[in-house]
């Protein structure tokens, strides 16, 4: 690598010049990354503790947020410490490490999404056989699948940009390292690298959101047989997965699905989907469901009782 690498260190550019937004962004940021631990760790605690969420939806929920927790710590703690730094470096063999992070937890976002409208379509359309379907071991299995997959994924995006040579200049115009923005200072031809991204990842985005809608579609059909009761509990607990699935998919499509070029407002995008995205999840889940917010206040009493004692 040191032989194909003059550059040694990026610099970012960060979110803004302006020293005063760089302080209150400093604040913000840090009070948004700490709710999104806080929210996404409890959520794993409840599901955890509480014997009335041990299906399979609630298994994966957990996974899902535990996965949320380790993708927002890939960018947004450099993120904080860089805007009060007046120099916002990394080391080269630090951003790949970034941008292979970044990757594989949002690819197993990607296949934990699709495996959480899997479970729902078996809950919905085949609940009598659900529970020989959606057992522990398939559960497991899925998950695991899930991590493979983002593994892969990841794997494929980083050995793509890993032996680009990178002789200058070394200054990326984000406040982290991912593919679009570091191919821009590859010292070569990087016109089939970038397809090969746009195919590796914005490819991956288009076909599980596709997936995920069709899925979704087959519910609401199958859903026309059924109770009014029963319309309004599916549709309650699906209208949780799709909100989840459309602001994380819909800023991945529109940053990887397309040329290998950089928009001023990709930026702003990426805060959606590496920031806000980790912090509405547990939000979405927990207002929106009824066993979860019982479940919150069981814990909160047992919590309660055990300090008075």
């Amino acid at each position: 690598m040191a032989n194909t690498h003059n550059v040694t260190e990026f610099i970012f550019l960060g979110l803004s010049p302006n020293k005063e937004v760089q302080r209150v962004c400093f604040v913000l940021f840090l009070l948004l990354y700490m709710a999104i631990v806080l929210g996404n760790l409890l959520m794993v605690v409840i599901v955890a503790a509480s014997r009335n969420l041990g299906s399979p939806m609630y298994y994966f929920l957990s996974s899902l947020s535990f996965v949320e927790i380790c993708y927002s710590s890939t960018t947004a703690p450099k993120l904080i410490l860089d805007l009060l730094a007046e120099k916002k470096s990394i080391s080269v063999w630090g951003c790949m490490t970034q941008l292979f992070f970044m990757h594989f937890f949002g690819g197993i976002e990607m296949f934990l999404l699709t495996v959480m409208a899997y479970d729902r379509y078996v809950a919905i359309c085949k609940p009598l056989h659900y529970t020989s379907i959606m057992n522990r071991q398939v559960c497991a299995v899925l998950v695991g699948t899930a991590w493979t997959g983002g593994f892969v994924h990841s794997l494929a995006q980083v050995l793509l940009i890993f032996r680009l040579p990178f002789c200058g200049p070394n200054v990326i115009d984000h406040y982290f390292c991912d593919v679009l923005p570091v191919l821009k200072l590859a010292c070569s031809d990087t016109f089939l690298i970038g397809l090969l991204i746009v195919v590796n990842g914005g490819t991956l985005s288009v076909i599980s959101f596709v997936v995920l809608l069709a899925s979704y579609v087959v519910i609401l059909f199958h859903l026309r047989t059924q109770s009014a009761e029963g319309r309004r509990k599916a549709l309650s607990t699906c209208g949780s997965h799709v909100t989840v699935v459309v602001i994380f998919f819909a800023p991945c499509v529109f940053i990887y699905l397309r040329p290998t070029a950089t928009l001023p407002i990709d930026k702003m995008v990426t805060v959606f989907y590496t920031v806000i995205t980790p912090l509405l999840n547990p939000i979405i889940y927990s207002l929106r469901n009824a066993e979860v917010k019982k479940a919150m206040k069981t814990l909160w009493i047992r919590t309660t009782k055990v300090d008075k004692k």
